[in-house]
């Protein structure tokens, strides 16, 4: 089966020095804010996997034009009422659920009615968490059973400033409001459950009128209406997201050492890495330092003598809801039970990836006990699978292809996963960094 991956040897001992690609919230954040820039911005190492490219092709649509060369990628911006508004117009946001959700709070003041479309997986995602705020500065739209994709927005020229709570902890909901409050008259007020920060990073690198104040339990963010943005260079740097399945693997090795270069480090994305430390991973930053506003740093993995399980915070959730699905194989070789609580924010993912999560450690012969929003797992320091193992039919969701992958890798087995076209919405040169790995072992070679 040509979009099949088989995997039957597990990966030897390693120590490598290795680059992931940039990061892909950063990367889309970058071509919508400098669609709407004055003039021309510039980006490196910018994510060109599918969700990327259907950023740059929905802002084409929206005639923005773009140029993109072998590492660098060219956007000329038209400003912030620079859209060319055309009647009939279809953005299909593919895949990408960050796509999807944030450039409808570009699109409230449309002057005609948008279709925004996606692939199977996207168009069972609920996106009534961003229409229903969006509402609020005036405009209209109309779902599918009121609730999915295809939808249409209609726009208004007479938008007013809103106030927004979020209590999910969705850096996407949020986002799309602080770019509808970009296009509203007054001052737009979100008080946000903590989630990832990208968007007021950039927001306030690029001098914006946005103001954040951090409080306990969340954030209080002020937005007002922007008359110019000016254009951005950046060099964007790598996923920390992509890297968890790196750092994971190391983490399941036996006397192995990784250093992944050039990582974002942005504090409301390193759940991962406070939970794996807590669990005995030896995770080290080199080399820190803060790029137009985002922490970077190199990572130092060694893989551990053992596992501890853990009882795991839900404060930890919101910075680490991409990575939970690797962080359960490490649990699964932990010492004893962990415990992952108030999850329920997983299943409104590319997958329902709490019930994926069931799904693989079963099948690894792993003891679960699951609600619709938590996860007991039991862990096995001495997990060594010596049966066939197939995962498919999983909604092409990436994460749950390079899950498998690892725990493939880490645990042993024959495995078949299906689909592994799947990671070119994040992740494409995922298994070239396997066989770079693997070449230290003279293993079998990926494709």
């Amino acid at each position: 089966m040509p979009n099949s991956l088989i995997i039957s040897d597990k990966i030897g001992s390693f120590n490598k020095v290795v680059s992931v690609s940039g990061d892909k919230s950063l990367s889309i954040r970058w071509v919508l804010l400098s669609s709407l820039a004055n003039g021309v911005s510039k980006a490196k190492n910018l994510l060109l996997s599918e969700d990327v490219l259907a950023a740059i092709r929905a802002i084409k649509i929206l005639g923005i034009k773009s140029e993109i060369t072998k590492n660098r990628i060219t956007i000329f911006g038209k400003g912030i009422k620079g859209y060319n508004y055309k009647k009939n117009l279809t953005i299909n946001a593919e895949n990408s659920g960050t796509l999807g959700r944030l450039i409808l709070g570009l699109l409230i003041n449309t002057k005609y009615p948008i279709k925004i479309i996606g692939d199977k997986s996207l168009s069972k995602r609920d996106f009534r968490r961003v229409t229903e705020p969006l509402s609020k500065f005036g405009i209209k739209f109309k779902l599918r059973g009121g609730k999915y994709l295809p939808l249409k927005i209609f726009g208004s020229q007479k938008l007013t400033s809103i106030k927004y709570l979020e209590k999910k902890g969705s850096a996407q909901c949020k986002s799309s409001v602080i770019f509808g409050g970009m296009r509203a008259k007054g001052t737009t007020i979100i008080k946000a459950k903590k989630s990832r920060n990208h968007t007021e990073l950039l927001c306030k690198y690029l001098n914006l009128p946005i103001s954040v104040k951090t409080r306990k339990n969340h954030d209080e963010i002020k937005i007002n209406k922007v008359k110019t943005i000016k254009p951005l260079n950046y060099n964007i740097p790598s996923d920390i997201s992509s890297s968890a399945f790196f750092i994971v693997l190391t983490a399941l090795s036996n006397n192995s050492e990784l250093i992944i270069k050039n990582v974002n480090i942005n504090p409301s994305r390193t759940g991962i890495i406070t939970i794996l430390k807590k669990m005995g991973i030896s995770i080290i930053f080199k080399n820190q330092k803060v790029y137009k506003g985002e922490k970077i740093a190199d990572l130092k993995i060694k893989s551990p003598k053992s596992i501890k399980s853990i009882n795991c915070p839900s404060k930890l959730n919101s910075g680490a809801i991409d990575e939970f699905l690797i962080i359960f194989l490490v649990a699964a070789k932990a010492n004893g039970i962990s415990y992952f609580k108030n999850l329920a924010e997983l299943n409104q993912k590319e997958s329902p990836r709490l019930k994926w999560a069931k799904i693989i450690l079963t099948k690894i012969g792993i003891k679960t006990i699951t609600t619709k929003e938590s996860i007991k797992i039991y862990g096995n320091p001495r997990l060594n699978i010596k049966k066939k193992i197939l995962i498919k039919n999983y909604l092409k969701d990436h994460r749950v292809f390079m899950t498998s992958v690892i725990a493939a890798l880490s645990f042993g087995g024959v495995w078949n996963i299906h689909d592994k076209d799947s990671i070119k919405t994040s992740f494409p040169n995922f298994l070239k960094i396997i066989n770079d790995l693997k070449k230290n072992v003279k293993k079998k070679k990926y494709n």
